[in-house]
């Protein structure tokens, strides 16, 4: 939990998302270039086969690693404890490793922290706000996927309840619920989506429990925001649909998959390291969007409905061309309070940060 309040308490210092991690021109903070190729390292918060977020950095890894040549190296299951991450990329610079990817919020303070100690060292930081002269933020809008989800989710569902597995009660999670209970009920408006929260990013166990409870509570259609395809194999087992996160989740529940919310992190990474060796590379944050191909759609399968693929395309290239900003009022929490007033669109760093939940979303954010 103490991760939850570190990031809650973002909120307050994070700055907007609007700047990005690689830069067209170097300043006095960049390396001059050099054909010398680095070694790259990536510390990940679990497995390589969780099948979900750390196999998709992992298969971003492979793509770096034959796309450059460059050498690679990485550390699997890296406990997010301050102490755990240093050790890790101490290990690391042992190695020689030069560029230091670190995929899960959870290592922000050790990197910041090793990034003041070895400033000849490159890392970049996934999901957090923390920036120093050799220290730079990336992510991506995955919400804008997950709005996507929704849409096939509300046109599938027969009950109108809908299941979300969460992680954490922290803002990364919470406006990716927000966004796709948007695209449901933009399809249909009586949708509902109950939330289950773990507190674990991996424990394939808990999370299928926890959908598993969600469709004891009458969700028809399982979403989710965790590392594993725990809570598709629930949705497969008790009959009902789902829809993935991280991967194209289709081959581990082929009956209840649809589709599935995923990152595409090779080609950043390639521009990351190519900057860094021509030396143009500048501390930032980059918050890559569909547009730029970090984020995106795996195909629909057959168990989507009919009528998906026509919404799907259309919010797609809304989604592509700036005409669909998701987040734009009139928009009501779940007290139905207006939070966004119509015509108003929520801003990045207001999406950020985001710690309420819109209206239709049956779930608590805890300490609020």
């Amino acid at each position: 939990m103490k991760r939850v309040f570190k990031v809650l308490c973002s909120a307050i210092v994070a700055s907007s998302l609007l700047l990005v991690g690689c830069a067209s021109k170097s300043d006095s903070s960049s390396s001059k270039g050099s054909d010398k190729k680095p070694k790259v390292g990536f510390l990940y918060v679990g497995p390589v086969g969780d099948g979900g977020f750390t196999y998709s950095h992992d298969q971003g890894r492979l793509y770096l690693q034959k796309e450059l040549g460059v050498e690679t190296v990485a550390k699997e299951s890296v406990k997010e404890d301050k102490a755990e991450v240093e050790k890790a990329i101490e290990d690391m610079i042992e190695q020689n490793v030069t560029v230091i990817f670190g995929t899960s919020f959870g290592f922000q303070e050790g990197m910041l922290s090793e990034a003041k100690k070895h400033p000849e060292v490159k890392f970049m930081h996934c999901s957090g706000y923390e920036t120093a002269d050799n220290l730079g933020q990336y992510f991506g809008k995955i919400q804008e996927m997950m709005y996507l989800n929704g849409i096939v989710s509300g046109l599938k569902t027969k009950t109108n309840t809908l299941g979300f597995v969460g992680a954490f009660p922290i803002p990364e999670v919470i406006r990716n619920i927000n966004a796709f209970t948007l695209g449901a009920q933009s399809v249909n408006k009586n949708v509902k989506v109950k939330v289950n929260w773990t507190n674990t990013w991996y424990d394939p166990a808990k999370e299928k429990d926890a959908a598993t409870a969600l469709i004891d509570a009458g969700a028809d259609v399982i979403a989710q925001h965790q590392d594993t395809a725990g809570p598709q194999q629930a949705a497969e087992a008790k009959g009902v649909f789902s829809v993935g996160y991280n991967t194209d989740m289709s081959k581990t529940a082929p009956k209840a998959n649809m589709t599935s919310a995923i990152w595409n992190w090779g080609p950043y990474y390639v521009k990351v390291v190519k900057s860094i060796m021509d030396g143009t590379w500048k501390s930032g944050k980059y918050w890559g969007e569909y547009a730029d191909g970090v984020v995106d759609l795996a195909p629909l399968t057959a168990n989507a409905p009919e009528n998906a693929k026509d919404a799907v395309e259309k919010a797609k290239a809304d989604i592509k061309s700036g005409k669909n900003k998701i987040f734009v009022g009139p928009i009501n929490d779940q007290k139905g309070a207006v939070k966004v007033e119509s015509g108003k669109t929520l801003t990045d760093d207001e999406v950020w940060n985001m710690n309420w939940f819109v209206q239709g979303v049956d779930g608590t954010i805890p300490n609020q």
